[in-house]
């Protein structure tokens, strides 16, 4: 098979995983408080991103079900920020059966406070049903990061991506 047939199957698994969770409503849940801090309160942020997915070289894949991405995302409202990773994908399309890993450095501004922070991103797609959990890696913020404890949940309407991230942060001293 040729790097090409490979990374279109991968763009279509992809590209069929997340559409999977188009208009999703992912069930919300609450960061839990694991700073020691107990000023820390859940805060929400909103808004919207945009995503490009680039196929990468699979040279060393024997298997055509598999693929990864490069991942790059410009994230507006309550946080303003860019973000790259890369996600690994794998499963049948025919099926409606798929699974992803990804992980992103997001770097910009959450609802004022400046920093970094490091999202994990575990999908699964069952014969069509699917299953989302992205969370931030624990001590992973840096800057007024520190200490950043969350979940988000990802909802695609008409081709636009908007998250709600649900998210703990300790009070500045």
């Amino acid at each position: 098979m040729t790097n090409r047939f490979r990374a279109g199957n991968a763009t279509i698994l992809c590209i069929g995983l997340w559409v999977g969770w188009a208009g999703l409503a992912l069930a919300e849940t609450h960061p839990p408080n694991t700073t020691g801090n107990k000023e820390a309160t859940v805060a929400h942020a909103t808004g919207s991103f945009e995503v490009k997915l680039t196929p990468q070289s699979d040279d060393h894949l024997q298997n055509t079900t598999l693929g990864r991405m490069s991942i790059d995302k410009q994230w507006h409202g309550d946080l303003e920020a860019t973000s790259k990773g890369e996600m690994l994908t794998g499963g049948d399309v025919a099926k409606g059966s798929a699974g992803y890993v990804a992980i992103e450095q997001v770097t910009g501004v959450l609802n004022g406070r400046s920093g970094s922070f490091i999202l994990q991103h575990n999908g699964t797609m069952t014969r069509g049903t699917p299953q989302l959990t992205i969370s931030v890696v624990p001590d992973s913020g840096t800057g007024q990061l520190a200490g950043l404890t969350g979940t988000m949940t990802i909802k695609i309407t008409d081709g636009k991506h908007f998250y709600d991230f649900a998210y703990t942060l300790p009070e500045p001293h």
